[in-house]
């Protein structure tokens, strides 16, 4: 198909048809016999082409500029036609060159579907996009891009406009949308008009964005508000220049304002709630000649129903709480900014003082409303800090970690709230939980409540994920080194209706010796499942890890491991699982990552259970779970029994004894004489006592009890059942209350640690000891051992005589 151009010569209009950039010329323009790339029709020119493909659409644009004077001449107020007519299919762009003096500036108007400014890059949906430049001179400032459909009627320009029209091939469109339509002078680069219908939100930048702002330059935007409908002004990207002389700043005329113009920052939050139409003017200042620096502004205007419920405050006091902040924020922050498009919920700490997020400190009072449909959408997030640098003033003061009734009794769910637990090297934390307890969250044990703590110590080489907490299990205290993070997470609306009050509390102690200590008191009835923390991950290299477990003085604990082995293979020292009660003469299990943990045992007696990582081989960490149950105490028949034999013979000795005492009141006192060389011993039995009782006088006694008599047989109830009866054991020291040692670090992460188990000393069973024998005083050890009615004497040379001769009796 051939094509025809005819411009007039007063148009002043100019037709180029050139390829697009970056394709290749397989398409050609046919003009008289003559192939072309290009074609320029000049005004009064006629040109008739063709082209040598069938789609010169994809080879080819179109631009169309028409001059415009409205200096010397009179000006074509009305609408702009596009012009001229009967151009090929092919993306077009018309450019309005339009020259006018800077005394009488111009106004477009634009078509009742109005424009939306976009962001440099973004394109317009419908490929139809207008683009608006201000010539002052020889300066050009482009004012913006815009798309149709938006809420920009009118913008008014100081001097003469460049205005620039792309429309795609396919789109047939008849008309420009705007007019020129006056001139006056307006003493500022710009204005720009935009209506809001409804509720609605709207971007615009300033000029030039993002390059800047021209210097010591001022514009204006004009908002037009329906009436009962409440605007706010939110900054989101702005930048400042370096200013020599005046200040950067933003001005609002708002309807009954007593102080007009109110006069703001750009780095302070924006007027909100604005009832009524109002202009906001974006002032630049004087740029420092070397480094100019850069004013840009990128900001929304929001418009919303008036709330019903705008005028309800809500009181939050936090003038007694130190080094808290508590933000009020929309579902997702910070890692989901909400679209601009989206329904918006502000948060006002004053009528004219709202923003999608506010941010409350503490040691004030504040009253704030709501401006929202849905408060289910908003979210408080609180953080409060707690430091001790001298423990002298910290070590006997108890903290309560508990959200402030300020926060739980605002309209609003309560997402976070971060308790940052600040202390010295030397200073470590303690938390604790006395009614509640915590139960830790577990994979056969998962916490089910409204909400959870979850405990995190930091230190600046690692960050130790100590686990996942809720209220109402065993757990009764967590002591950890360094700092300390404790994040209370709600789950669902039942926080605020939580009838079991918050019974989380802290305190700061001296050093411990482990990364971390769990005091664990279980209900009797319970099965408790605990695992080390990092989980799933694995402990960090050299950490250990100790538990203290409560068992009740009528129960009996069975301790036993998830797993068979610890799963991992040590690049330097050791792992280890240590399991010791807390008892006198406890033997003490250990097992290394190379061995088999222990089979489940039962505990007699409070324990601890310690585990000690070393550095594993691959990227496999040491993860360990174990769990503990309890069970009554029950006595054997066969101890039963021997109780009751024993008292019956004692019985028996008791009426001898006192039929002796009868007898001998009536005789007369015979003389005894103790001989030394008169030997005692019992022939035929030396191999009974194998340690020599003989020698070290370990079977002489002030007063022997009966349950000394049958004490052995207790040893023969395979330690299921500690009987209701005092029997003499014997005594290795004093127990503290700390966990078992384990070996030291310099011995974990020796390598060459021999792996022959013969070369390894064997645990103390019960054939290495002498079940006969009872123990006599070591040196240096106490006289008594706790026991007033089973004392053994420091000073055995006359054995078994003191009593009896007090009876009168010598034999």
């Amino acid at each position: 198909a051939s094509f025809t151009i005819s411009l007039h010569k007063a148009d002043n209009t100019t037709v180029m048809i050139k390829l697009r950039p970056g394709v290749s010329p397989s398409c050609r323009i046919l003009m008289k016999s003559v192939i072309r790339s290009e074609l320029e029709v000049k005004p009064g020119e006629n040109v008739t082409f063709t082209f040598t493909c069938s789609t010169p659409e994809n080879y080819f644009i179109t631009e169309i500029q028409k001059n415009i004077d409205c200096v010397s001449g009179p000006c074509p107020f009305g609408d702009v036609h596009l012009y001229p007519p009967g151009l090929p299919r092919l993306n077009r762009t018309y450019i309005w060159d339009v020259k006018a003096s800077t005394k009488a500036g111009l106004e477009l108007k634009f078509s009742t579907s109005w424009l939306r400014q976009i962001e440099p890059g973004e394109t317009c949906p419908d490929s139809v996009s207008y683009n608006i430049n201000s010539s002052i001179d020889m300066a050009t400032v482009n004012i913006g891009t815009f798309c149709r459909n938006g809420s920009v009627s009118r913008v008014k320009l100081l001097g003469g406009v460049v205005m620039s029209l792309q429309l795609p091939w396919h789109l047939p469109l008849a008309t420009s949308g705007f007019n020129i339509a006056n001139r006056a002078s307006i003493k500022r680069l710009c204005i720009i008009e935009s209506i809001l219908k409804g509720e609605s939100s709207i971007t615009l930048m300033s000029p030039n964005y993002p390059l800047g702002f021209p210097e010591d330059e001022l514009m204006t935007w004009q908002f037009v508000i329906p009436p009962n409908m409440r605007a706010s002004v939110f900054f989101h990207n702005y930048s400042l220049s370096n200013c020599e002389r005046k200040e950067e700043r933003v001005e609002y005329y708002i309807p009954g304002s007593p102080s007009n113009p109110e006069v703001f920052k750009l780095t302070d939050s924006q007027p909100a709630n604005i009832a009524g139409s109002f202009n906001m003017s974006l002032q630049g200042c004087d740029q420092d000649a070397q480094n100019p620096g850069i004013l840009r502004l990128l900001f929304q205007v929001v418009v919303q129903h008036l709330q019903v419920d705008e005028n309800v405050t809500h009181l939050v006091d936090l003038s007694k709480e130190k080094n808290m902040t508590v933000t009020i924020h929309l579902e997702g922050w910070p890692s989901h900014t909400p679209l601009m498009s989206e329904p918006i919920c502000l948060i006002c700490k004053d009528p004219r003082t709202c923003d999608r997020v506010l941010t409350l400190t503490s040691g004030a009072v504040y009253r704030i409303s709501f401006l929202c449909k849905d408060l289910s959408r908003l979210r408080i997030t609180a953080e409060k800090g707690i430091g001790c640098m001298d423990i002298r003033w910290c070590q006997r003061k108890i903290y309560s970690l508990s959200v402030p009734k300020a926060i739980t009794r605002l309209p609003v769910r309560l997402h976070k709230f971060i308790w940052k637990l600040l202390a010295t090297d030397l200073i470590n934390v303690e938390i604790m939980s006395p009614s509640l307890k915590l139960q830790q969250h577990v994979s056969e044990q998962r916490c089910n409540r409204s909400y959870s703590y979850s405990i995190v110590s930091a230190t600046p080489e690692t960050e130790l994920n100590v686990g996942v907490f809720c209220p109402g299990g065993s757990i009764e205290k967590i002591q950890m080194r360094n700092n300390i993070t404790i994040s209370l997470k709600t789950f669902g609306k039942g926080f605020i209706n939580e009838t079991i009050p918050q019974d989380l509390k802290m305190s700061f102690v001296p050093h411990i010796k482990d990364e971390c200590t769990f005091t664990v008191s279980p209900n009797p009835k319970a099965k408790v499942y605990l695992q080390t923390p990092n989980w799933p991950y694995g402990l960090p290299p050299y950490i250990s890890i100790s538990w203290f477990i409560v068992v009740p003085s009528k129960q009996t604990a069975r301790l036993g491991f998830s797993k068979d082995r610890m799963g991992i293979t040590c690049e330097t020292g050791r792992a280890y699982v240590n399991i010791k009660e807390e008892t006198p003469g406890a033997e003490e299990t250990v097992r290394r990552e190379d061995e088999l943990l222990p089979q489940p045992r039962n505990m007699h007696h409070n324990f601890w259970v310690n585990v000690s990582n070393c550095k594993p081989v691959d990227k496999t960490q040491l993860t360990l779970q174990f769990w503990v149950t309890f069970a009554d105490k029950q006595i054997d028949l066969g101890i039963i029994l021997a109780v009751v034999a024993g008292a019956g013979v004692l019985t028996v000795i008791g009426l001898s004894v006192y039929c002796v005492k009868k007898k001998k009141k009536t005789q007369n006192p015979m003389v005894g004489v103790y001989n030394t060389n008169v030997n005692t011993q019992m022939p035929g039995k030396k191999g009974l006592f194998r340690k020599g009782r003989q020698n070290n006088e370990s079977h002489v006694y002030a007063v022997i009890d009966d349950a000394v008599v049958y004490g052995h047989l207790l040893k023969e109830s395979n330690g299921l059942v500690a009987p209701e009866v005092d029997v003499y054991r014997p005594f290795d020291g004093p127990i503290g209350s700390l966990p078992p040692s384990p070996p030291p670090f310099s011995f974990r992460k020796d390598i060459k640690l021999s792996s022959n188990p013969e070369e390894e000393p064997l645990p103390l069973t019960d054939a290495d000891q002498d079940t006969y024998t009872f123990a006599h005083q070591k040196s240096g050890q106490s006289e008594d051992n706790g026991d007033a009615n089973k004392k053994v004497k420091g000073d055995t040379s006359m054995p078994l005589l003191e009593n009896k001769e007090q009876d009168g009796l010598v034999e």
